[in-house]
């Protein structure tokens, strides 16, 4: 583990310091690339117009077609939170604007990823007009020939990295498509959709359907925006930065929809309260639950209710699908623990990881490779056997490591071993034979090596220095849960020498620490630090608000911690 404390351009903190900001904030911005107070404006007037997406245009009339003729509308879904949300905004966004929709999502155990022909043949039952995929779709080209096959017009919207070849014929919605000049790569496939919708409203009002001003008023879909894009865990520029902002202000302030007040009251997080870390971490996992365990429609019907009650008895059922989600992961982790220790790759030196047991189940897989990526800081691919023969995989990557084009490069230099893959450069998906296992494994390995420096395989927690005497306050601790922070606009965290004044173990192997530094005293917890710790440690931390009976007081959660 390197510690590294992040560059602070002294002009720019300087300069926000000056427009009044607190000088330790200034320093957290500026490391973080604002040069200007104008660019932590995230009102909705900031965002960048629509007209810049390539395909809008013809998203948006075509839609205006399929509502004025009565036209039914199918949404094709993915099974995570980024693509159940997207799905519900634009149900709730298409019936506000008087379109007939509808939506389908498929089962992963049964059909996979994506708009596949085998989707379409159910999606053909319910007699669509225009299917409409979210999240899913640039790379769904015998789909969409299937679809069109049948007569059944196709609106792709997402954010997915396109290959060579674009679906056909199909009206395409993506930021990454080739040619698209929008100002952000980043927006999740919620954000996606809801700039369609904008669009959409845009073209009614043009054409008479909506009066100059009028129509529905579709910042009321930002929450659910919020949860997808810090699902999602896309990176957090300033366009994602202004969408995550304004939904959380709506939840705040007790405008949330059902469904999304329902899983906040599950996850027993207050409304009032509320912060992307309960969004990535308490209600996003239980949208997510239903997904990996079960069927995602359950998580959509969710955030489409209109009723407190019923929205609550299927936040109810998601939050026992995500305890039900947690044992399995406990379980498929222990089991990755006795492979590694019986193969040792880690101790071998190995640049990647690529694991599967028989028994893994195909929903977790993403999430046992993203526990692993963070612990060994290896790209990790996990497999688990699919009902159709073939194997699974989901696959996370550190920075450095670009996985959906080394997944690329190794599917052509093992022709027929990769029959599908998609994703990102942090996250991917992919389908291989059973047979091919080794040989994927030992050419995602050689391609790690060639891409990856030996020092991009060490891990490397960055810092924004130390905290002088009296700057930790619970005014600064305020400010910095307030924030909108994740993937490239990372959480603050901070680094100093503490005296141990007493340890305790907690938990489930936690220590609970008292830090003394001059004459300040604080709580900590160090999670998973075994005891003792030095009596005097330089920690690595992020200041937050514990509460207890009406008190609030300042702990830090120690990240890491050595002996000074």
């Amino acid at each position: 583990m390197i510690i590294v404390r992040r560059e602070t351009p002294g002009a720019a903190a300087a300069a926000l310091a000056a427009a009044g900001l607190p000088p330790v904030l200034a320093r957290i911005y500026a490391a973080r690339g604002i040069t200007s107070p104008a660019e932590l404006d995230c009102g909705l007037a900031a965002l960048p117009p629509f007209g810049a997406m390539l395909g809008i245009d013809r998203a948006a009339e075509r839609l205006a077609r399929a509502i004025t003729r009565r036209e039914r509308i199918v949404i094709v879904a993915d099974y995570d939170a980024d693509g159940a949300t997207a799905c519900a905004v634009g149900i709730r966004g298409l019936r506000a604007l008087g379109a007939e929709a509808d939506f389908l999502v498929p089962n992963r155990f049964e059909f996979g990823y994506g708009l596949t022909p085998e989707i379409v043949a159910v999606a053909a039952a319910m007699r669509p007009d225009l299917l409409i995929t979210v999240d899913n779709g640039i790379a769904s080209l015998d789909g969409v020939a299937a679809a069109a096959a049948r007569g059944i017009d196709v609106l792709v919207t997402d954010h997915h990295l396109p290959g060579a070849t674009l679906p056909a014929p199909a009206i395409i919605v993506d930021p990454n498509q080739p040619g698209c000049t929008f100002a952000s790569k980043n927006i999740a496939g919620v954000g996606v959709m809801f700039y369609v919708l904008t669009a959409l409203r845009a073209r009614l009002r043009g054409s008479g359907a909506l009066p100059a001003r009028g129509g529905p008023h579709l910042a009321s879909l930002l929450d659910l925006v919020a949860l997808g894009t810090i699902a999602d865990v896309v990176p957090l520029d300033r366009v994602n930065r202004i969408l995550v902002r304004q939904g959380l202000d709506r939840i705040r302030a007790g405008r949330a929809t059902a469904g999304i007040a329902a899983l906040f009251d599950a996850a027993g997080r207050d409304t009032a309260d509320a912060c992307v870390a309960d969004l990535g971490y308490a209600v996003g996992p239980r949208l997510n639950a239903a997904g990996r365990l079960a069927d995602m429609s359950l998580g959509i019907r969710c955030l489409l209710a209109e009723d407190a009650e019923e929205a609550r008895g299927l936040a109810a059922k998601l939050d026992r699908l995500n305890r039900e989600r947690r044992e399995v992961e406990a379980s498929m982790h222990e089991d990755a623990q006795v492979l590694l220790a019986a193969t040792g790759p880690i101790a071998g030196d190995a640049a990647t990881l690529c694991l599967h047991q028989p028994q893994w189940h195909q929903g977790v897989v993403g999430i046992l490779a993203s526990r692993l990526k963070d612990r060994y800081h290896r790209p990790t691919v996990i497999f688990a056997a699919a009902q159709n023969g073939e194997l699974r995989g989901s696959g996370r990557s550190i920075d450095g490591f670009h996985l959906r084009d080394a997944i690329d490069l190794v599917a052509k230099r093992v022709p027929g071993a990769v029959l599908r893959f998609g994703g990102h450069a942090h996250a991917a998906g992919l389908s291989i034979t059973p047979a091919a296992l080794a040989d994927f494994a030992a050419a995602f390995e050689a391609v790690a090596r060639e891409l990856l420096d030996p020092s991009g395989l060490q891990r490397q927690l960055d810092t924004d220095g130390e905290l002088a005497a009296g700057e930790l306050t619970l005014e600064l601790c305020a400010a910095l849960r307030d924030g909108v922070w994740g993937r490239a606009f990372p959480p603050p965290a901070f680094d100093g020498v503490f005296d141990v004044l007493s340890q305790r173990s907690v938990g489930a192997g936690h220590a609970k620490l008292e830090l003394g530094r001059g004459g300040e005293r604080y709580d900590a917890i160090a999670f998973r630090q075994p005891l003792p710790v030095p009596a005097r440690i330089r920690g690595v931390y992020r200041p937050e608000i514990s509460r207890w009976k009406g008190f609030a007081r300042i702990q830090l959660v120690l990240d890491d911690c050595r002996a000074a």
